[in-house]
């Protein structure tokens, strides 16, 4: 039987997702599927409506073997930042292409979700309820005839659904439940009993949801569940031959979060309460003391980095590391008839132990390789952190040896190339060779908008240069001035909720355009408000740089009030950028400008949604126009036409206004 051709099949796959080709596409398919047969690793910048999932899925199936993998032959894992473009790919994208693809592979690929186990229902918990120190008793309102309370709703409403639902996902649960009902309900990895230990271990959610994966050709999973296979040991993933990784920007920092410990004082009493009754007396009373010690000291912690331990708190870890083991130990010797089921609350009373141990001895063993500081919150009181200086030695240990890996996003390529993005994945610059240096190639398929004419970027030159606070006026009027050119359909993405805030409160008395503020109502229902009408405004931080998809004349005008720099106190991201000095490189460039630049790309990236889109993207922040490493980052935004002539722009987005009140 003749195998067919790559263009056929995503000329298939396209036209079944009721879509068009485009060249990027296929130059995206075509290199994929080289990197797959030869081994090596792939960065491709696909920008918006380049339809990079197909040029991807079509590649990664066509390589398929048919038939259940074996010790992944043939397996593709996809992994993604958001639970949007999961849902995209399984209920859309995958159906389509699957169907399409069938007659001309002969075969049907089977694929398959696959999320860490907090994110499914457990039985065990619905039946037998939170163990007795959680929550005090809050499945007690499951017997209540009819409880008022939200709480009480959500889980009587989780009990019902819990017959109905097939896969017992969080995220097929609607309308959904706060994090608080959901924890009342679900387990983590390392509570979990176990599939042979557990009564409802046959009707498991999470295990059905892996034997699924097991027997599908293309495994669609998150960033965070990738992190814990690479970092834990632990495999979670099925073996696979090809990973892919959508919206790549964000590996970083999903895995650099799944690799940073916490310990407070809260979480810790929360472990002593919970293995008080389990153990002996002394072995409690030895995790009390040692508890209270640290409680006291975090009481006096200043926030900020933390180079060298204090001597106490170094003892107070210690002792604490010490307890916990003990307590470890102890878990596994005794049984608590009185205690009703007792596996699962040992089981939970064992993990909180665990975590304590670990993040205790990691902190006060202290590591080069470690960024340790302390962090006050108003409502969470004080926290211990740490987190490893770079991921990128981890990543390409762990992600680029023994398959391929495509890693694609719509900003891979800052400044104009991909080296700065490929160093913080480890992996070494374009065309290096040597002893075990991952071979990768980049690739940028651009986008099939035209930039040029569908966008301008404007630079606010004649403003005063940001301070470290205090407000900034001038910035104020030219956002009125710009946001009432516009007729409203402004998207305000600002460097802090504070900005946020003035901006909104200010451009209420000023305008007449309605704004809307995140924090004031659920992101979801902020972003469908701003987009049913466009005379709107909606101003937010960060999650609105990256998580905002409003095509059409609601989002003409996008407003950046200041370059996103990391704050200087952040203690991770500056122990980055001394490290990379240290080395002799410029750290300012390789961590900030980078931070930065990536969220200039994404941000600027809201403006042109579609081939009709047309607006501009202003920055309020002269150093973008004057400033040394603007040019790094204009070059890492697309390629809209730039300018600083403030009365152009305002004669522009007039037009552009007049053009869309009337349907122009």
């Amino acid at each position: 039987m003749t195998k067919p051709s790559l263009p056929d099949l995503l000329h298939a796959a396209v036209t079944a997702v009721g879509g068009s080709e485009r060249p990027g596409q296929v130059a995206m398919a075509e290199t994929v599927a080289e990197v797959i047969d030869n081994g090596s690793h792939l960065l491709v910048q696909a920008g918006t409506g380049t339809g990079k999932s197909l040029g991807y899925l079509v590649p990664a199936l066509a390589h398929g073997t048919g038939g259940p993998p074996a010790k992944g032959g043939g397996r593709v894992v996809v992994a993604t930042a958001t639970l949007a473009l999961q849902r995209q790919l399984v209920e859309r994208d995958l159906p389509r292409t699957v169907d399409a693809l069938q007659p001309l592979l002969r075969r049907r690929p089977e694929f398959a979700m696959l999320k860490g186990r907090s994110n499914y229902l457990c039985l065990h918990r619905l039946h037998e309820g939170v163990p007795q120190d959680e929550e005090d008793g809050l499945f007690d309102q499951f017997e209540a005839a009819a409880p008022t309370s939200r709480l009480g709703k959500d889980l009587l409403r989780m009990r019902d659904w819990a017959d109905e639902t097939e896969t017992g996902d969080r995220d097929a649960l609607t309308p959904g439940v706060s994090d608080r009902a959901w924890a009342q309900v679900s387990v983590s990895s390392r509570e979990c009993l176990g599939a042979s230990k557990c009564a409802y271990g046959a009707e498991c959610f999470a295990e059905a949801a892996r034997e699924r994966a097991k027997l599908a050709e293309v495994v669609v999973t998150n960033h965070a569940l990738l992190a814990i296979d690479a970092i834990e040991g632990a495999p979670v993933l099925p073996e696979h031959e090809v990973l892919v990784v959508d919206e790549a920007h964000e590996l970083v920092s999903r895995v650099t979060g799944v690799a940073t410990g916490e310990l407070t004082p809260a979480s810790v009493n929360r472990a002593v309460r919970r293995a008080a009754k389990l153990v002996n007396e002394k072995a409690a009373d030895a995790l009390q003391t040692a508890a209270e010690t640290f409680e006291r000291l975090m009481e006096l912690v200043m926030p900020g980095r933390i180079e060298e331990m204090p001597e106490d708190m170094g003892y107070a870890l210690m002792a604490l590391r010490d307890a916990a083991r003990t307590v470890i130990t102890a878990l596994g010797n005794t049984r608590d008839q009185s205690v009703q089921d007792e596996d699962a609350v040992r089981k939970q009373a064992r993990a909180s132990i665990e975590n304590i141990h670990a993040v205790a001895e990691r902190l006060a063993n202290g590591s080069e390789y470690d960024v340790v500081w302390a962090e006050r919150h108003d409502r969470y009181g004080a926290s211990l952190r740490v987190a490893p200086l770079s991921v990128s030695g981890l990543l390409r240990e762990k992600l680029f040896s023994d398959r391929s890996v495509v890693l694609t996003s719509a900003t891979l390529k800052l400044g104009g190339g991909f080296d700065g993005v490929a160093a913080s994945l480890g992996l070494s610059p374009e065309g290096a060779e040597g002893e075990d240096v991952p071979v990768w190639k980049g690739l940028d398929v651009g986008s099939p908008f035209d930039y040029g004419k569908q966008g301008i970027l404007y630079v606010a030159r004649h403003l005063m240069q940001p301070g470290r606070e205090g407000s900034r006026d001038d910035m104020l009027d030219e956002l009125t001035d710009l946001v009432e050119a516009a007729g409203g359909r402004t998207l305000g993405l600002f460097s802090s909720m504070r900005a946020a805030q003035a901006a909104a409160e200010a451009l209420r008395e000023r305008t007449d355009a309605p704004i809307l503020l995140q924090g004031e109502e659920t992101l979801g229902e902020l972003i469908r408000a701003f987009a049913e009408d466009a005379r709107t405004c909606l101003f937010g931080t960060l999650s609105l740089w990256q998580g905002v998809d409003v095509p059409g004349p609601s989002c003409q005008l996008v407003v950046m009030d200041r370059i996103p720099f990391p704050r200087p106190d952040d203690p991770l991201m500056s122990a980055r950028q001394k490290d990379v000095e240290q080395r002799g490189g410029n750290g300012f460039m390789a961590v900030a400008a980078t931070h930065a630049a990536l969220l200039m790309a994404q941000g600027a990236g809201r403006l042109v949604r579609a081939s009709g889109d047309r607006g501009v993207v202003a920055v309020l922040d002269p150093r973008i126009a004057t400033a040394r490493y603007g040019g790094f980052l204009r070059a890492s935004m697309p390629g809209f036409w730039y300018t600083t002539d403030r009365n152009q722009v305002r004669r522009s987005l007039a037009a552009i206004d007049a053009a869309a009140g009337s349907g122009a």
